[in-house]
């Protein structure tokens, strides 16, 4: 069977010029060879990266992040779900003519302010004086 969509018949570019691979362009803004890369001082990334420290804060900060996010994202999909498939119980009065709809879906707003405020609270308590020792020895390796 023949394939009629990429047909050069129904394309007609494809008679015009033939498809010629692209060229690189030339380096902007440099003078002769490429310059050369700066000499940086102090620890390099990979010695960095495999330090204990830096390692431990990884880990520190996984270990918040990744059920942290999985919570809200369960929570947020929840209430999609309930959007979507419980019409009934989600329409059901709380106040005068507010329903659990306009309940949960401003408890989303709030949940993420109180997300934010607790991650920003664990980052200054936890991961920022980390952070800062490692830089420290870092560049103390100079």
């Amino acid at each position: 069977m023949q394939d009629i969509a990429h047909s050069p018949a129904l394309i007609p570019s494809a008679r015009r010029r033939p498809v010629t691979p692209p060229r690189q362009l030339p380096p902007m803004f440099v003078r002769g060879n490429l310059a050369p890369e700066p000499e940086v001082a102090g620890q390099s990334f990979d010695e960095i990266r495999d330090s204990p420290e830096f390692v431990s804060l990884r880990s520190r900060l996984r270990r918040f992040v990744f059920p942290m996010s999985l919570a809200f994202f369960t929570w947020y999909l929840t209430y999609v779900l309930l959007a979507a498939y419980a019409h009934e119980f989600m329409s059901l009065k709380v106040i005068g003519e507010v329903n659990l709809a306009i309940v949960l879906g401003l408890g989303q707003f709030a949940s993420t302010a109180v997300i934010t405020a607790v991650y920003v609270r664990f980052a200054n308590r936890r991961i920022d004086p980390q952070v800062d020792e490692v830089r420290a020895r870092a560049e103390g390796a100079q």
